[in-house]
């Protein structure tokens, strides 16, 4: 039988060892999970092992194609740059080897339904019925807080993430924050929260793995949270080596060898049952009409100089 080409997860590394060993442990899991595909990871800093070893680890076992994973939410400067430059690196040291290269994760639904699994653990309902866990949700302002990055692109993902997370989902309010390197920082996301109104925060970490960041997260959500009282904030548990994680990284995997990547397709109303939204799923796409389309039932005379191209929605 022949061997697929390889599964090389790029990671960005923390300075928490339990951090870095969820992720290896995460790519050891994936790799039992699938035992014909080989399966390394590797990280751009700060964790062993660095990724030029993972795929000198690769090429040692005769792997001459794999393609890589960027174990990112969002496509920030280590997944559009960083990681992309080491790959080239590593071509020019082992000759022979070609790859592919995947898109990050992104607000990917099955990552969202994992969000909704944390908020519901941190509200105590993730055993409750539905009525029960929709009555916590209403009394709930869900603050999602992102790594935060100098890449503006970056920082708009998470607030993607957010507004995606509260669309048919039942919080209170979604509000955005980051821990870093962007505004609003995690208190400045709690004030605006308080100041519209919320008497109950939960703080979700937008977040793969523990570490230092999420640490800092949860330490900065209690600070907050003992200087005003009045307000009940809990704190959630970060994504974790989740099943719905690991089939979202299989699926970058195969589409970045197969070149189907739907770029704005992840979270489509017509292609994916968001919630609320289900009866969008398969519905037919019709072109608009424009008044000044002959065809249009009410047209009378044309305007000059007014074109618009033809295009309709296709999925």
């Amino acid at each position: 039988m022949t061997t697929p080409p390889a599964l090389l997860i790029a990671g960005h590394g923390t300075r928490d060892p339990g951090g870095a060993e969820a992720f290896r442990a995460f790519v050891r899991d994936l790799a039992r999970r699938n035992p014909g595909l080989p399966v390394a990871g590797g990280f751009i800093e700060l964790s062993p092992p660095p990724l030029a070893e993972a795929v000198a680890g690769l090429a040692a076992q005769g792997v001459r194609r794999f393609a890589a994973v960027p174990l990112m939410l969002v496509a920030a400067g280590h997944a559009k740059g960083d990681i992309p430059a080491a790959l080239a690196r590593e071509k020019q040291r082992h000759p022979g080897i070609s790859y592919a290269y995947g898109r990050p994760l992104g607000p990917h639904p099955d990552l969202l339904r994992v969000l909704d699994r944390r908020l519901d653990e941190a509200l105590g309902v993730a055993d409750a019925g539905p009525a029960a866990r929709k009555a916590a949700r209403a009394e709930t302002t869900v603050l999602l807080v992102g790594r935060g990055s100098t890449d503006p692109d970056a920082n708009s993902e998470v607030f993607k993430a957010a507004r995606l997370l509260w669309e048919g989902r039942g919080p209170a309010g979604v509000e955005t924050a980051f821990v870093s390197l962007a505004a609003p920082d995690v208190p400045a996301g709690l004030d605006r929260c308080l100041r519209l109104g919320a008497r109950r925060i939960v703080v979700l970490p937008y977040f793969l793995f523990t570490g230092v960041l999420p640490d800092r997260v949860r330490d900065q959500a209690a600070e907050w949270a003992a200087a005003h009282p009045d307000v009940r904030v809990d704190t959630a548990g970060v994504i974790g080596p989740a099943d719905e994680l690991a089939g979202l990284v299989l699926a970058r995997y195969r589409e970045a060898l197969t070149g189907d990547v739907r770029m704005n397709c992840d979270a489509c109303v017509y292609r994916i049952a968001l919630p609320g939204f289900e009866d969008r799923v398969g519905s037919p796409q019709q072109p608009h009409h424009h008044p000044d389309d002959p065809a249009h039932p009410h047209h009378h005379a044309p305007h000059p100089a007014h074109h618009h191209g033809g295009h309709a929605h296709t999925h």
